[in-house]
């Protein structure tokens, strides 16, 4: 198995959140194959460069993608076209 970048990490994890719109991490870790105390680490630091947003729905924590997340997505499927 190939090993991911750090980028194409973000991009199946942002990816996984604009599919899927609000989700949780457990999801946003089963979509984006990742182990769930990685996909927190990730999901935290995406948080922190205002890629995502945290909102809290009863006693749950869902995850959105915001419009700065959005266009990161974008740049980043760019970037992968030109890779290849």
């Amino acid at each position: 198995m190939k090993r991911r970048t750090r980028y194409e990490i973000y991009l199946d994890v942002l990816d996984a959140v604009r599919r899927k719109g609000a989700i949780t991490i457990t999801r946003i870790s089963y979509s984006a194959q990742l182990p769930v105390d990685r996909t927190k680490r990730i999901v935290n630091f995406l948080i922190s460069k205002g890629l995502l947003r945290e909102e809290n729905i009863g006693n749950r924590k869902l995850y959105r993608l915001t419009e700065r997340g959005g266009a990161f997505l974008k740049a980043l499927k760019t970037v992968r076209k030109f890779i290849r």
